[in-house]
């Protein structure tokens, strides 16, 4: 399945991870030759804005080399500094909706951007509704619906909460952000130093994408992240009724990869999404 000349299948078959006492590698001969550039080049401009990012030692066609973390217990401190970073993060910006990450000479990465293992577009827009609905739900749903995880029906549904978000229903003043992309729980490393974000598929868009991701899989002491959050760049009244349009996204990725129960939350999603 494509969109706009891009192959959605999964691009990675499988990692060997290896490394020191303190760096990590993940190596695959298979990666296509953008996987791990992207990554790194997300990891690099996130990073930039303050974002607490595990740091890169060096990146090639194969692999990537990054600083090994140790795991710690989740505490509402490293709760509140990561709700704190994770704003002005977001508040450092990006150049459109859908636009890709920038190297340290200042240079837009012109590579392929992946979600997990797919494919994702760098098509930028000038409005979030119109670049959210063709680029991050419509490709995948297309995918989940030839992989039989999704109904034709439930497709349907979907397409018709795709059409008012287009539309621009849920369009708001807001520039474009510097988000992850991928925030769930498992890209949220908590070690005795804080909060360490891993796995970006960073671009520009909602801030709101990023908190429905978490609040989609679970997330530690999330009411103290958002109370965080809040203290430097307050959401906008109403955030928590739209965190079904922000997980429409994630949805519809998983969807296309992981089975059917996926396909059935994201109708159940977009069914809400109409119905606000």
């Amino acid at each position: 399945m494509t969109s706009a000349g891009i192959d959605l299948a999964p691009c990675v078959v499988s990692v060997v991870v290896s490394g020191s006492s303190d760096t990590f590698v993940k190596r695959n001969p298979q990666a296509h030759p953008d996987f791990y550039a992207a990554e790194a080049t997300g990891l690099r401009w996130l990073g930039e804005a303050a974002a607490p990012v595990v740091g890169v030692r060096g990146h090639g066609r194969t692999y990537i080399e990054l600083d090994r973390l140790v795991a710690a217990r989740p505490t509402p401190g490293a709760a509140e500094r990561f709700g704190r970073t994770l704003a002005a993060m977001h508040s450092a910006g990006a150049d459109g909706f859908g636009a890709p990450p920038v190297d340290a000479d200042g240079v837009v990465f012109s590579g392929r951007l992946f979600i997990g293992a797919r494919p994702m577009s760098s098509t930028v827009h000038r409005s979030w509704g119109a670049f959210y609905a063709a680029e991050r739900v419509l490709p995948f749903l297309r995918s989940a619906v030839d992989a039989g995880t999704v109904m034709q029906g439930e497709a349907e549904i979907v397409e018709s909460a795709c059409g008012r978000i287009a539309d621009g229903d849920f369009d708001d003043a807001e520039p474009p952000s510097r988000i992850h992309g991928d925030l769930w729980n498992g890209n949220v490393f908590w070690t005795d130093a804080g909060v360490v974000l891993i796995d970006p598929a960073a671009h520009g868009g909602h801030r709101e994408t990023d908190l429905a991701m978490l609040a989609l899989f679970g997330c530690p002491h999330l009411d103290v992240v958002v109370d965080g959050y809040e203290t430097v760049h307050p959401l906008r009244a109403g955030w928590r009724a739209r965190i079904p349009v922000h997980q429409l996204h994630p949805l519809a990725v998983h969807a296309a990869g992981h089975g059917r129960s996926y396909g059935t939350a994201l109708h159940a999603a977009a069914a809400a999404v109409l119905r606000l």
